[in-house]
C-alpha cells in the first residue's frame, strides 16, 4: 500500500510515487461521476421519448447550425465598455472591429417553435371603408377615475372605457332590455305598499322597444359551452318575451312582487349592474354568489320576468349604492401631507387611490357587537385596547389588517417569525416569549376568551420554537430560547420547590408529567404493569413529534432531540449569561419531568461534561467578583443554576446519582464549593451563597441514597465551624435581608444534609449483621459513615434549636427562621428514632435525654401563646378548608405541568410565609418519635389534642368535599396530609392511656376515614398505618360500646328522621333480616379484627409500592431508588374502598365464569369476606354515614348488586341475607331515595343499563322467587329513571313478573316514586297494557308492578290532553278493547282505578261509580268505536 505524502518530500518524489501508481494499475480511491442536471432531464433521452404533444407543433430547424451553444472557452475577459466605445486606434479596421462584437446566430436562434393557439378565440376585424385601421390617442377617450374600479393607471382606465364604449355600440340598448308591456307598466303605481320603496314608470315608448328587443341584457351564453350557445340564449329570451306578452299586469305585478320578497337584495343590484352595464359599481358591491346569472336563467320561465322587476327597484339599489359610498372616506388635497402641483410633471390628474397610503389613519372605534375582537399586543407582549388611540412612530401600524388598530395579532407575529429578515424573525420570537410570559402570569384572564397558551401550541408554537433553535443565527436562536423557557419554566414554581425542600419528606416530589386522561382512553388496555410501561413506550416511539407533543410538551421536544440541541448551542455557539441561563432553566425542568427524561439528558453526548466543565469549574477569573463588573460571559464561572440542574438531576435516582459523583467528577465539585466559605467564593455575595446552599442541597440527594457519604469524613471541620456559626444567625435576621433569607437557606440545607447522613448512619449496623450473616440473597454494603461518627452533632443542633425557639415572640425574626428551626425538629426525630434502634446506645441514657428534651424543650414550647396562634392559624392556611388556595392557574394547560404559584402564594396559604403546617409538622414528627420510643411521656403530650384551632381544623378539614387532584394541588396537599396523620398517630398513642381521650374519638375517626380516600401515590406508607391501627380499632368507635346498637333500634321502633315503615314488625326490614339492627350492629363491632384483617389481605396488590414508600418514611436510605414519587392519577385508594372486598370477590368469579369455570359450591372464606365486608358498610352507615358521602347512592345499590351476581346462591346465605336486608333499609330512607340518580356516571362503572340487564338474567335464573333479591330489581323501575330500564323489564324479560311477588305491605318505597308523574311513554303504555290483558302480570304474582301498570294504564285511557294523533288513537283504542274484556276484575281495575291506598290489600282505591266526565267519554269512544266496527253494544 502506497503511503501518504510526508512533509518535506519534493516533487520529484511526488512524480516517483505517481509512477508507482501507474505501473501497479491500481484503482483510484475516488471516482468522478458526471450527472445530468435533473431539470434538463437526462442525457441519453431521445426524441422518441419526449412527450406526444410536443412533436405535434411546427418546429423549424436551421440547418447547418447546431441545436447546442458553441463554448466560449477561454471566456472573453470583461472589459468596460465605456473604454472601447471612446478609444480607438487609427490603423483599426471597422469592418474587423464589427466582426469581434458579431455574436454566433445560435446564440439567437436556435429552434423556433409555434405558439399554441388552439384554446384562443378568433375575432374577425371589424370591416370599415379606411384603407388602414384608424388610430387613436388616449387623450381623445373620455374616462372617469370611480373610487370602486380598483387601483388601475391612467392609461389603462382608458383603455377600459374605449372597450366599454364599443361594447356599447354593438349591444342593445338599456331600454331595449327593460321595457315591458305598457299597460302592465303603468299599473306599477308607487301608491302600492307604504313598506316598498316606490317604483318608478317607464315610458310607453320603451315598452315597445322592449318588447321588440333582439338580443337579451342579461343571457350570454357563454356559459353553455357549446357552439350553439348564442342561439340558446336567442331561444331563452323569445321564450321569455312571449311569456310577458302573454301575462297580464296584475299577474306581472304579483309575479314581481313575489320575486323581489325571494330574492336577495345584492343579487338585485347585481342585476341592476348588469343592465346598466356599470362594471365599477359591480365591484364595489362585491357581488360574486356563485355566477347569479347562471342561477337567474335556471329559474322557471314564469320567473324570468325579474328583469323588469329589477327595473322596478332602480332607486332601492340607488339608495343602497349610495350607502355603501358613504361609507367611504372621499380623498382630498388636505388629506394628503404633500400638496400635489399642477405644475409638476404628469400630476395634471392625480390619482387619489394611489396616493391613499399616505393618508393619515382614522382614529380606531370599538365596534358594538356582540363577537369578540382579535387581539392585539404591544412589542412587550401587553393587550393593547381595541379602542387604544396610539401613535404611529411606535411601530406598532405595520400590518394590513385593521390598519388603524396598533398592535399586532398572533397570526400576524407567526407570519413575520418565518421572515427571511433575521431582525424580523427575532422580535416575533421575543413578543411571543413576552406574550407566554404574560399569559402564564394570568394578565389575560378577564380579557380573552380562551387560553392564548392553548391556541399557541394548537398553532404549531412549540415546533416553531424548536425550527428556530436551529437557526444559524444567534439572535433568533436566544429569541428562541428565551420563548421556549417562557412556556415551559416558572421561576416562581421553582421558588417554591426550593422552599419546601427541607420540610418533612420536602425531597421527594412528584414527576412533572401530565395526566394524559384523553391518552390513556385511546390506549387502555388490559396489561400488567411492566408490559403496559413497554407497550406506552414503544407507542410514543412510533407517534409523530406532534402528536406526543398534543398530551405531552416535554416528551414532544426530547423526541426531537432538543437536548443535543441544547448541548451545541452551550458548547459551540457559547451564548451571552442570560441565554445560558434559560438553558439551564429548560433542562431542570426537563428533568423534572420523569426517571426517563433524566437518563435522557445523562446519555446525551457531552451534555453533563460540557455543563460541569464550563458552569462548575473549579477556578476562575476573580474579576467576576468585583462590583460593577460586567460579566459578558458565563462559561467558565461558577454558576448556582448549574448546580441546581444537577441537583434535580440527581433526584431522578440512585443511578443517576451514581454517575453524577462517579463519572462526571461531581465529588470534587461538592468539596470545592463546600469547604469555601461563600464569602471567601470569587463570586458576588447572593450568588457563592446560592451556589453554597445548592452543593449542599445536591450532597444532601446523595445522602438520601446512602451515597457520597464518605465525603462527611473528609468535611467534618467544615460542617462543625458551620454549625458553630449558626447561633449567630439571629443577630443578622434582625433586618430581614435577602442576604439573610439565603443564609438561613444554606443552614437548612447543612441541617437537612446532616438528616440524611443521621439516617444512612443508622441504618449501617442492620446492613452490617446482614453481612455477616450467612442469608442467602442480595448484600448490600454497609455505609462509610457508623454512628459513633454522627452522634456527637446533637448538642449543636440541640443548643442551637432551644436558641431560635426564644424568638419565637419576634414575628420578622421568627418568620426568617422558622425553616431552620423546622430542619432542627425533623432532626432530633431522625436522630432518636435511629437512635433507639443501634445496639451500641444505651436505652437508659436515650430514655433520659427524651424526658430531658420534653421537659426542657418542648412542654415549655406548647404552652408557649405564639404556639396557640399557630393551630388557630391551621385552618386558615389549609388547602382542604380553602379549595382556591390551590386551585390551577387560568393559563394552565393539560400538556405542561405546573404548580400554579406564578405570582407567588399569599402569606395565608399552606405553603405561605405565615403558615404553621411545616413548623407543627416537623414538632408532631419530633413527638410521634418520642412517643414511640417512650411510651411514658405520650400523656405529657396530651394538651396537644386539646387545642381549640387543631379542632376546627380538624372538624373542618373532614367534613369538606373531596379535593380534586390537581398538579397544583397535589404537592401541596400531600404536606398537609402529613400533618393529619401524626395527629391521629398521636391520638392512637392516647387512646391506650388517657381515660378522658373518648370525647376525640369520633372527631380523629372521621378524620382517618376522610384520609383513607384522599391519600396520593407515594403515602402507601401512611394508608397501611392508618388501615392497621386507627380506621378498625374499637377504640375509635365508642358508640359500640356507649349504647350504639341499642340507639339504633330505638330509632328504628320511633321512625327518627324517617316517614317509611322500614323496621316496623312485619315491614321489608323485619322479614328480610329477622335480626335487629342493633343486633347487627353489636355482632359487626365484635368482628372489627376479623373485619381489619380481611381488608388488609385485600389490598396487598398494593405492596410493591408500600415497600418503596415504607422504604422513604422509616429512614431506609439503602432501598430509596428515586426522589420522585409515582405519578398521579388520582388517591391511592377509590372513594367507594369500603366495598372494595365485595367488588374484587365478584370481579374474580365473573372472569373465572368467562374463562369456563363453574362456581358450584362457595368456600367458607369466601361467605365469610362478604360478610365481613357488609358488617363494615353497615358500621359506616350507621354511625360515620358522613364519611361515605362522596359516594353516590347509586354507586353504593351497585356495589351491593354484586352480593347477588356472585355465585348462584350467595345472597341466600342466612348471614349475607341479613346485612343486605339491613343495608338496603338504610338505602331506602327518603333522603337517600331523593339523592338516587341512575342516569349520572357512575365510578368504576361503565353502563348501570348493562349491570341491570345481568340483574334481570340472574333473577331469571337463580332468585328462587326472593323477595329481597326482588326489592333490589324494582328499585330501579322507577318513574324518574330511564324508560329504557321499564322497557327491558315489560319487553325482554317479562318471565321475571310471575316471580316478583314482593308484598304491597313490606315493599319499603312508596308507590307514589313508580306512578307519578303519569306515563308518557306510547310504546311502554302498550307493553303495560298487553300484560295485563295476557295475564302476564297478575296482582298475585307481583302486586308491585300489577299497581303501577294499572295506574299508569287509567291515567292513559282517560286522558284528554291534546297530544299526537298516534297517541290519541292509542288511548282511544286501549279504553274500547279494555270496555271489552272478558275479564271483569281488571276490567273495573282498569275503568274505576282511583288513587293509590298503600293501606288497601289492592294497593288502590276504586270509584264506586265513573265520575260523570269520564263516563261521558267512555260512551263516546265506544259508541264511535261500535257504529265503526259493530252494532251498538247496551250496557
Amino acid at each position: 500500500m502506497l503511503s501518504r505524502p510526508k512533509p518535506g518530500e519534493s516533487e520529484a518524489d511526488l512524480l516517483h510515487f505517481q509512477n508507482q501508481f501507474l505501473a501497479a494499475r491500481a484503482s483510484p480511491a475516488v471516482k468522478i461521476v458526471k450527472k445530468g442536471d435533473k431539470r434538463k432531464g437526462e442525457e441519453g433521452s431521445t426524441d422518441a421519448e419526449r412527450h406526444p404533444l410536443q412533436d405535434s407543433k411546427d418546429v423549424v430547424m436551421l440547418e447547418d447550425f447546431p441545436d447546442v451553444l458553441p463554448a466560449l472557452t477561454p471566456a472573453p475577459p470583461k472589459k468596460s465598455k465605456i473604454k472601447n466605445a471612446c478609444v480607438h486606434f487609427e490603423d483599426d479596421d471597422p469592418e474587423e472591429r464589427l466582426e469581434s462584437h458579431d455574436r454566433h446566430i445560435t446564440a439567437v436562434f436556435s429552434k423556433i417553435i409555434e405558439r399554441d393557439t388552439s384554446a384562443v378565440a378568433v375575432t374577425m376585424p371589424v370591416s370599415t371603408g379606411d384603407p388602414f385601421p384608424r388610430t387613436f390617442h388616449r387623450s381623445e377617450i373620455k374616462s372617469e377615475v370611480k373610487a370602486g374600479c380598483g387601483r388601475k393607471s391612467i392609461f389603462a382606465q382608458k383603455m377600459a372605457a374605449r372597450r366599454a364604449a364599443e361594447k356599447a355600440a354593438t349591444a342593445p340598448s338599456a331600454a331595449e332590455c327593460l321595457q315591458g308591456k305598457s299597460a302592465a307598466l303603468g299599473a306599477l303605481d308607487p301608491e302600492g305598499s307604504a313598506e316598498e320603496a316606490p317604483l318608478p314608470r317607464i315610458r310607453d315608448g320603451e315598452a315597445g322597444d322592449f318588447l321588440t328587443s333582439q338580443r337579451p341584457c342579461l343571457i350570454t351564453g357563454e356559459g353553455l359551452g357549446s357552439q350553439k350557445s348564442e342561439q340558446e340564449a336567442q331561444a331563452i329570451h323569445k321564450e321569455n318575451l312571449e311569456k310577458l306578452q302573454s301575462m297580464s299586469e296584475e299577474e306581472i305585478l304579483q309575479e314581481q312582487k313575489r320575486l323581489l320578497a325571494q330574492l336577495d337584495s345584492s343579487l338585485v343590484a347585481f342585476l341592476k349592474s348588469r343592465r346598466g352595464g356599470n362594471e365599477g359599481q359591480k365591484k364595489e358591491l362585491k357581488i360574486e354568489r356563485n355566477r347569479p346569472e347562471e342561477f337567474v336563467e335556471s329559474l322557471p320561465v314564469a320567473q324570468h320576468d325579474v328583469r323588469s322587476s329589477v327595473s322596478m327597484q332602480e332607486s332601492n339599489l340607488e339608495e343602497y349604492v349610495r350607502k355603501e359610498e358613504n361609507m367611504k372616506v372621499e380623498m382630498t388635497d388636505d388629506d394628503l401631507p404633500v400638496k400635489p402641483k399642477k405644475e409638476w410633471i404628469h400630476m395634471d390628474n392625480v390619482e387619489f387611490e394611489k396616493l391613499e397610503w399616505m393618508k393619515d389613519l382614522p382614529s380606531p372605534r370599538q365596534k358594538k357587537t356582540k363577537k369578540g375582537m382579535q387581539a392585539r399586543f404591544s412589542l412587550k407582549g401587553e393587550l393593547i385596547p381595541a379602542d387604544a388611540d396610539l401613535p404611529t412612530h411606535l411601530g406598532l401600524h405595520h400590518h394590513g389588517e385593521e390598519a388603524e388598530r396598533a398592535g399586532y395579532s398572533l397570526q400576524e407575529l407567526f407570519h413575520l417569525s418565518r421572515s427571511q429578515v433575521i431582525q424580523q424573525r427575532t422580535l416575533a420570537l421575543q413578543v411571543l416569549g413576552r406574550i407566554v410570559q404574560k399569559a402564564r402570569a394570568g394578565e389575560f384572564a378577564a380579557s380573552l376568551k380562551g387560553s392564548i397558551l392553548q391556541l399557541l401550541l394548537d398553532a404549531g408554537f412549540l415546533f416553531l420554537l424548536r425550527f428556530s433553535l436551529d437557526d444559524a443565527v444567534d439572535n433568533v436562536m436566544a429569541a428562541s430560547v428565551g420563548a421556549l423557557r417562557a412556556l415551559l419554566v416558572s421561576l416562581d414554581d421553582e421558588k417554591y420547590l426550593d422552599w419546601t425542600f427541607s420540610w418533612y419528606q420536602g425531597m421527594a416530589t412528584f414527576p412533572f408529567v401530565p395526566s394524559n386522561e384523553e391518552e390513556e382512553e385511546e390506549e387502555e388496555e388490559d396489561l400488567n404493569g411492566t408490559d403496559k410501561s413497554q407497550d406506552k413506550k414503544s407507542k410514543d416511539e412510533n407517534k409523530p413529534d406532534p402528536d406526543v407533543a398534543r398530551y405531552d410538551v416535554v416528551k414532544g421536544l426530547l423526541k426531537t432531540r432538543i437536548q443535543h440541541r441544547l448541548r451545541y448551542i452551550l458548547e459551540v455557539v457559547r451564548p451571552v449569561p442570560t441565554v445560558v441561563l434559560d438553558i439551564l432553566h429548560i433542562l431542570t425542568h426537563i428533568a423534572r419531568h420523569s426517571t426517563e427524561a433524566c437518563n435522557q439528558l445523562l446519555d446525551c453526548p457531552r451534555l453533563i461534561e460540557t455543563i460541569v466543565r464550563e458552569f462548575l469549574p473549579t477556578q476562575w477569573d476573580p474579576q467576576v467578583a468585583e462590583p460593577g463588573y460586567l460579566l459578558t460571559s458565563l462559561h467558565g464561572i461558577a454558576c448556582a443554576t448549574a448546580m441546581k440542574f444537577i441537583r434535580v438531576l440527581a433526584s431522578g435516582g440512585r443511578n443517576a446519582t451514581a454517575r453524577l459523583l462517579n463519572k462526571f467528577e461531581m465529588k470534587s465539585r461538592l468539596s470545592r464549593f463546600i469547604a469555601e466559605d461563600p464569602l471567601d467564593l470569587l463570586l458576588p455575595g447572593e450568588e457563592a451563597i446560592r451556589l453554597s446552599t445548592e452543593a449542599f442541597r445536591l450532597w444532601a440527594v446523595a445522602a438520601g441514597y446512602g451515597q457520597a457519604c464518605d465525603l462527611y469524613r473528609d468535611l467534618y471541620p467544615v460542617l462543625v465551624r458551620i454549625l458553630q456559626s449558626l447561633p449567630e444567625l439571629p443577630h443578622a435576621c434582625q433586618g430581614k435581608s435577602p442576604m439573610a433569607e439565603l443564609s438561613v437557606q444554606r443552614a437548612a440545607a447543612v441541617v437537612t444534609l446532616l438528616t440524611g447522613v443521621t439516617q444512612t448512619a443508622g441504618c449501617a449496623a442492620e446492613l452490617q449483621a446482614r453481612l455477616s450473616s450467612s442469608e442467602d440473597g442480595e448484600q448490600i454494603p454497609p455505609p462509610p459513615v457508623v454512628w459513633n461518627q454522627v452522634s456527637g452533632l446533637r448538642p449543636f443542633l440541640e443548643t442551637n434549636l432551644r436558641k431560635f425557639l426564644k424568638e419565637i415572640s419576634q414575628t420578622e425574626t421568627w418568620q426568617t427562621l422558622q425553616p431552620l428551626t423546622t430542619t432542627y425538629l425533623i432532626y432530633l426525630g431522625v436522630y432518636y428514632s435511629a437512635c433507639s434502634q443501634q445496639p451500641s446506645v444505651n436505652p437508659v441514657d436515650c430514655l433520659e435525654e427524651l424526658e430531658h428534651l420534653t421537659s426542657v424543650v418542648l412542654q415549655p414550647l406548647l404552652s408557649h401563646p405564639a404556639i396557640h396562634s399557630m393551630w388557630d392559624l391551621l385552618r386558615p392556611c389549609s388547602a382542604l378548608c380553602n379549595p382556591l388556595s390551590c386551585s390551577p392557574a387560568p393559563e394552565s394547560i393539560s400538556s405542561i405541568r405546573s404548580l400554579s404559584c406564578t405570582g407567588g402564594k399569599p402569606p395565608l396559604s399552606l405553603v405561605g410565609s405565615q403558615s404553621p403546617f411545616p413548623f407543627l409538622t416537623a414538632l408532631l414528627f419530633l413527638v410521634d418519635s418520642i412517643t414511640h420510643i417512650h411510651k411514658g411521656l405520650t400523656s405529657k403530650y396530651s394538651s396537644v389534642l386539646g387545642f381549640r384551632g387543631l379542632k376546627d381544623y380538624l372538624h373542618q378539614s373532614w367534613q369538606t368535599g373531596p379535593p380534586c387532584v390537581t398538579p397544583s394541588s397535589a404537592w401541596i396537599l400531600r404536606h398537609e396530609y402529613h400533618l393529619q396523620y401524626f395527629v391521629l398517630a398521636l391520638a392512637r398513642k392516647m387512646a391506650g392511656t388517657c381515660p378522658d381521650y373518648t370525647q376525640h374519638a369520633s372527631l380523629h375517626h372521621s378524620v382517618a376515614m376522610a384520609l383513607l380516600s384522599r391519600l396520593l401515590p407515594g403515602g402507601e406508607h401512611v394508608a397501611y398505618e392508618v388501615l392497621r391501627d386507627l380506621a378498625f380499632n374499637p377504640q375509635f368507635l365508642p358508640e359500640g360500646k356507649a349504647g350504639g346498637p341499642e340507639a339504633a333500634d330505638f330509632s328504628d321502633i320511633l321512625h327518627l328522621g324517617t316517614s317509611a315503615k322500614l323496621a316496623q314488625p312485619g315491614s321489608a326490614a323485619a322479614v328480610f333480616s329477622k335480626a335487629t339492627r342493633g343486633a347487627l350492629l353489636r355482632e359487626s363491632y365484635q368482628n372489627l379484627p376479623s373485619i381489619r384483617s380481611c381488608y388488609l389481605s385485600h389490598f396487598v396488590h398494593l405492596q410493591p409500592t408500600l415497600t418503596r414508600s415504607q422504604a422513604s418514611y422509616q429512614g431506609q436510605n439503602y432501598l430509596i431508588q428515586s426522589m420522585l414519587l409515582p405519578e398521579v392519577k388520582g388517591p391511592i385508594l377509590p372513594s367507594d374502598w369500603p366495598f372494595f372486598p365485595l367488588i374484587s370477590l365478584y370481579n374474580k368469579v365473573t372472569k373465572a365464569e368467562t374463562h369456563g369455570a363453574v362456581l358450584n359450591s362457595l368456600s367458607p372464606d369466601l361467605i365469610n369476606t362478604v360478610t365481613w365486608n357488609l358488617q363494615w358498610v353497615l358500621l359506616l352507615e350507621t354511625w360515620r354515614a358522613k364519611t361515605l358521602q362522596s359516594i353516590p347512592t347509586a354507586a353504593k345499590l351497585a356495589r351491593l348488586m354484586c352480593v347477588f351476581l356472585t355465585g348462584s346462591d350467595l345472597f341466600l346465605e342466612a348471614p349475607i341475607h341479613r346485612y343486605t336486608a339491613a343495608l338496603l333499609s338504610v338505602y331506602c330512607q327518603p333522603k337517600p331515595l331523593d339523592s338516587l340518580n341512575l342516569d349520572a356516571p357512575l365510578p368504576g362503572l361503565a353502563s348501570f343499563h348493562d349491570l341491570y340487564i345481568s340483574l334481570l338474567e340472574q333473577f331469571e335464573g337463580v332468585s328462587f322467587g326472593d323477595p329481597l333479591f326482588g326489592v333490589f330489581v324494582l328499585l330501579p323501575l322507577q318513574k324518574r329513571f330511564s324508560v329504557n330500564l321499564r322497557l327491558s323489564v315489560f319487553g325482554e324479560h317479562t318471565s321475571i313478573l310471575r316471580a316478583l311477588g314482593v308484598p304491597l305491605q313490606q315493599f319499603p318505597v312508596p308507590l307514589e316514586r313508580y306512578t307519578s308523574p303519569p306515563e308518557d311513554n306510547l310504546n311502554l303504555l302498550r307493553l303495560y297494557f298487553r300484560t295485563l290483558v295476557t295475564g302476564a302480570l297478575r296482582h298475585t304474582w307481583c302486586p308491585v308492578l300489577y299497581v303501577v301498570a294499572v295506574a299508569h294504564v287509567n291515567s292513559f285511557i282517560f286522558s284528554q290532553y291534546s297530544t299526537t294523533q298516534d297517541a290519541d288513537a292509542a288511548r282511544k283504542s286501549m279504553l274500547r278493547k279494555t270496555w271489552l274484556l272478558v275479564d271483569e276484575t281488571l276490567k273495573k281495575h282498569l275503568l274505576y282505578y282511583r288513587l293509590l291506598n298503600a293501606e288497601s290489600p289492592l294497593g288502590f282505591d276504586l270509584y264506586e261509580q265513573l265520575p260523570p266526565m269520564r263516563l261521558k267519554y267512555l260512551q263516546l269512544v265506544t259508541q264511535k268505536g261500535n257504529k265503526e266496527h259493530a252494532p251498538a253494544l247496551v250496557s
